[in-house]
């Protein structure tokens, strides 16, 4: 999905931090359910392999670490459709304003804006080491998101996602997915400690999933501070580079491509690619945050 050249970007909403080296994580089967827990979960788990330091808040500033990065090249929607880190910045701006408007409509509910934290390498967090070996989360304890943009490369080269733009904005939908789950308390139902197919925190992902589909059946008409429209309308190309991105990160494929080809629903943490694809498309044709109760149904 390109933004409108002339959008202004506000870079308010993100704060860099991080530093190059990032974090090791064990190669083999152990390693990919590491990273595949890790990856798009209310919170990071890299801490289980016993490499990730105990967060202190007098060694950090806001962002999670010592703010180290710049967005001076981030102004406008043209600068988000040529770079990755303004494309971020753009998809945060979006999504934000639709919640901000779509949640006290839809549910009652207030929104509150989170910020993303953009780093490069590995970051500190409330919730544990963030680094591109366990993918962008977001973390319920200071209600930030963590990427850091090389993930995206790692998304279409390792994973097999397609490198279109709406791949990577579903990822960030997605986590600002989670934050709604949060504001309407439901974040802690996928807290259970529970794998599988049908476990709370399969359903806390896919519901994930279907919020970034209702952003993005109403990103078209979302609006920077000066009233300007971010984003131009959808197309079907569009909407199959999300669904790559959708199918790329279902447990099945990971374990398939990555896991030695075995395939083990009851280890499963996030859903399978189909059903990651098709609560996508029922947040996408419904438009309304009211149809992504995955808790009130098992067909998943």
């Amino acid at each position: 999905m390109s933004f409108n050249e002339g959008s202004n970007l506000d870079t308010s909403q993100v704060t860099g931090g991080g530093s190059r080296g990032g974090l090791a994580i064990g190669g083999g089967v152990g390693g990919i359910v590491i990273v595949l827990i890790g990856m798009f979960l209310g919170v990071d788990l890299s801490s289980v392999t016993g490499t990730s330091n105990p967060f202190d808040t007098s060694q950090v500033q806001a962002g999670g670490a010592e703010s180290t990065t710049s967005f001076d090249q981030c102004k406008t929607g043209a600068d988000a459709n040529r770079d990755t880190t303004c494309r971020i910045i753009g998809t945060v701006n979006s999504v934000q304003d639709y919640w901000n408007d779509a949640l006290p409509a839809d549910v009652s509910r207030q929104y509150r804006a989170a910020q993303t934290v953009i780093y490069s390498g590995s970051t500190q967090s409330p919730c544990g080491t963030a680094s591109n070996q366990t993918g962008p989360f977001y973390c319920p304890s200071d209600e930030r998101v963590y990427i850091d943009a090389s993930f995206f490369d790692q998304l279409s080269t390792t994973y097999g996602a397609d490198d279109g733009a709406l791949a990577q904005e579903y990822v960030v939908a997605h986590e600002y997915g989670h934050h709604v789950e949060n504001i309407l308390g439901l974040l802690e139902k996928g807290q259970d400690g529970e794998t599988g197919p049908k476990s709370g925190g399969v359903r806390i992902e896919l519901m994930a999933d279907c919020m970034a589909g209702v952003w993005a059946h109403h990103a078209s008409t979302t609006q920077d501070a000066d009233g300007n429209t971010l984003l131009k309308p959808l197309t079907q190309e569009d909407i199959d580079s999300a669904l790559s991105a959708a199918a790329a990160v279902g447990d099945d494929h990971i374990q398939e491509e990555l896991g030695g080809g075995r395939v083990n629903q009851e280890t499963w943490t996030h859903g399978s690619s189909e059903s990651r694809q098709q609560w996508f498309m029922a947040g996408y044709d419904s438009g309304t945050v009211n149809a992504c109760d995955t808790f009130g149904t098992n067909d998943l």
